[in-house]
């Protein structure tokens, strides 16, 4: 598979073993924040936030790239910076389980793949934490909330998220994965209805940070 589909930095293109050449990983280190911060927030539904990029520049373009014009493959990439400083991978693995925010069936079929999901999976069998991916899901198809402002944003993901089993996410410590936090309204409806649960604690990590 490696001859016919021989492996490449997802952000030069170029043939490299890893999913990211040295250069490249150069160039994205100066767009790292690796920032783990506390929730102080009481309307806000989960504990702390980590955040490894700022959503700007080259990471923005990948990350829209990402999950609009079909290069799934740079799960891959993302997930090499998410486990690449010591103070997150611990932070991660101090979590029981890690849960992607879902997308609608409808946007799933029309984009092909759940962009939070596959770096989910890839974080699962990288660092041992369990994966639940159908766990929490969304009932309802909602407009990107690219496309709106503020206040639409919040409105728009009110009620449209569901957990299917509250049982086995009780007293445990769960880690809810998204590619971008701007106003934190989609992980905060989400995190709304998983605290239902009574989980020990809810963390947030996200690819890039606005």
């Amino acid at each position: 598979m490696n001859l016919i589909y021989p492996p490449k930095c997802g952000i030069c293109g170029k043939i490299c073993k890893e999913s990211l050449c040295k250069k490249c990983e150069k160039k994205l280190e100066s767009n790292t924040i690796w920032e783990i911060k506390e929730n102080q927030n009481p309307y806000i539904f989960f504990e702390e936030l980590i955040s490894i990029f700022k959503y700007e520049g080259i990471i923005r373009d990948k990350i829209i790239d990402y999950k609009f014009n079909e290069k799934s493959y740079l799960y891959k990439t993302f997930t090499i910076f998410l486990l690449k400083n010591k103070k997150v991978f611990e932070k991660i693995q101090s979590y029981d389980t890690i849960i992607p925010v879902p997308i609608s069936e409808k946007r799933k079929k029309t984009r092909g793949y759940n962009q939070s999901l596959l770096i989910s999976r890839e974080i699962s069998k990288k660092t041992g934490i369990k994966l639940q991916e159908k766990n929490l899901i969304k009932i309802k198809n909602t407009i990107e909330q690219s496309k709106l402002d503020k206040e639409e944003r919040e409105k728009n993901v009110q009620n449209v998220y569901q957990i299917k089993n509250e049982e086995i996410l009780k007293n445990k410590k769960i880690l809810l994965l998204d590619d971008i936090y701007t106003t934190g309204n989609t992980v905060n409806s989400c995190c709304k209805i998983l605290k239902k649960a009574k989980p020990k604690k809810i963390g947030v990590i996200v690819i890039a940070k606005d």
